[in-house]
């Protein structure tokens, strides 16, 4: 399995040809918006798991009615 990523990866970059493309405005908004949209998902992301961790180790209060 790795050999084979190992010989795709270095075939790309051996015979790789000119690419003649065009990036119109909008292509440049819509991954700003990707790159922007992944950084707060990961921010959540990253908030939520906090917030379970914390409660996972915050000592828990007896209840003195029983």
């Amino acid at each position: 399995m790795s050999f084979k990523f190992i010989f795709l990866s270095l075939s790309i970059l051996i015979f790789n040809t000119k690419a003649h493309a065009y990036l119109d405005p909008g292509s440049g908004s819509i991954i700003l918006q990707a790159i922007i949209g992944a950084i707060a998902a990961g921010g959540v992301t990253i908030k939520i798991y906090w917030h379970k961790l914390k409660v996972l180790f915050k000592k828990k209060k007896k209840n003195k009615d029983f």
